[in-house]
């Protein structure tokens, strides 16, 4: 075997071996479990070394460099030590989102809620949208985001019959949002109630990026993830600003613009269930955590310097992390995660993730920290040449839904049993 097979063939040996986060291969339950009390490890192991990420084959238009910069090379410092500082507990909690200058942290519950904590005290919800929503299963109030001034907010929600809702609020100079300005972007039928995505972010460029599973069951079985007619199994791309008489605006950068039978929001395909993903804050890079199928959970990067995952394919459901897996799906093109591990101790839920640019722990800088949902365990990543140097296990927290990073760069993982906690210097 030579190239992309002998690549994924030795990626598949190697998984055995790796002790960190996985990801969820049922047919898309949610095993809302209970755990240990947090715990934390201090010894770390090395990771095996992959293959440097390779630009995929691409029929669209050639992909153009971010702006981003490289984040600055500097010597690892040992292993970080940490631990984890409650600031509070929440109904459902399974993101938390950060707005400019603006010191609170806002933290989205399933329900239906978004509740700021401001110095170490929630408040009173800033937006509720119970009556829009059903917190269940992977169904519910998902994600948020912040425009970059600040003054808009965009949400992703399912609505009570299922389907994918993504809207924008206008948001006071007190962070509460006004439910009258409420304006709907996208609305995307979902066949099946799992598999839903979920996340929002804006990216560097200022664009909305936007989440979306393959549409649910198992095995991808409407064959969505690699169709480029379809927008499920994706990560989107748009212009949040209405244009003429549509709701947003279709950057004309977009892979496929201008492609028969495309959807030109599309930015990415070959996604299974992108629950988390977000940018590097120095190097624009973007970090997608992909919830596997049966036996492999995979973390993705594309990097910035090589046009931020522009028509990228990262492989679901011809491939599951480094395997091969429907066969009648078109195997040529995919590129293989940085990262992969097996269902079993480690876990069977991947929930990602950013990469620490705080302050508080300067051994964590550069690292990219995720969790998994069914083991609790909170996992560091040490990147060197675009390859895993090295991987620690961080701590545990049960039932872990996402690691975010708040206004000043530190990092909290949010359970959603309830606690969300700071990482903080053990």
């Amino acid at each position: 075997m030579t190239g992309r097979h002998a690549t994924r063939r030795n990626l598949a040996l190697l998984a055995a071996v790796v002790l960190v986060a996985a990801g969820c291969g049922d047919d898309g339950a949610d095993p809302i479990a209970t755990g240990p009390a947090v715990t934390f490890a201090t010894s770390s192991t090395a990771a095996p070394t992959t293959a440097p990420n390779t630009e995929p084959t691409v029929t669209q238009p050639t992909s153009t460099a971010s702006t981003a910069t490289e984040a600055p090379t500097t010597a690892p410092l040992g292993d970080p030590v940490v631990a984890m500082e409650p600031i509070g507990t929440f109904d459902q909690p399974v993101d938390l989102a950060r707005r400019v200058d603006d010191p609170t942290l806002y933290v989205v519950e399933r329900t239906g809620r978004v509740v700021p904590v401001r110095e170490g005290a929630a408040g009173a919800p800033v937006l509720d949208i119970t009556d829009l929503t059903e917190g269940q299963g992977e169904q519910g109030l998902l994600g948020l985001t912040f425009a970059p001034d600040g003054a808009r907010a965009y949400v992703n929600h399912t609505d009570k019959g299922g389907d994918t809702i993504v809207a924008e609020y206008a948001v006071g100079a007190d962070g509460t949002f006004d439910p009258a300005s409420r304006r709907v972007l996208l609305t995307i039928e979902q066949p099946f109630p799992n598999h839903n995505g979920g996340n929002v972010t804006i990216g560097p460029d200022g664009m909305l990026y936007i989440g979306m599973g393959d549409g649910g069951a198992a095995d991808d079985p409407q064959r969505t993830s690699l169709n480029v007619s379809s927008l499920l199994g994706k990560i989107l791309r748009i212009d949040p600003a209405p244009s003429g008489d549509q709701p947003y605006g279709i950057p004309a950068d977009n892979p496929f613009v201008g492609v028969d039978g495309a959807r030109p929001e599309i930015w990415a395909v070959g996604v299974r269930n992108p629950w988390r993903f977000s940018f590097d804050s120095a190097t624009g890079d973007l970090w997608i955590a992909d919830v596997g199928q049966n036996v492999l959970e995979e973390i993705d990067v594309a990097w910035a310097a090589d046009g931020g995952g522009r028509g990228m394919n990262f492989g679901w459901s011809a491939w599951e992390g480094s395997q091969r897996y429907n066969t009648d799906q078109p195997a040529e093109g995919a590129t293989p995660p940085i990262y992969e591990y097996e269902h079993g101790d480690a876990g069977c839920s991947v929930s990602g993730g950013e990469v620490y640019r705080g302050t508080a722990i300067p051994a964590l800088a550069g690292w990219y920290v995720f969790a998994d949902f069914c083991s609790g365990y909170v996992t560091g990543l040490r990147i060197a040449d675009r390859a895993v140097a090295a991987s620690l296990t961080l701590g545990q927290m049960p039932s872990a839904a996402a690691v975010r990073g708040g206004p000043d760069g530190e990092l909290y993982v949010i359970s959603i049993d309830g606690p969300v906690s700071r990482i903080v210097p053990g």
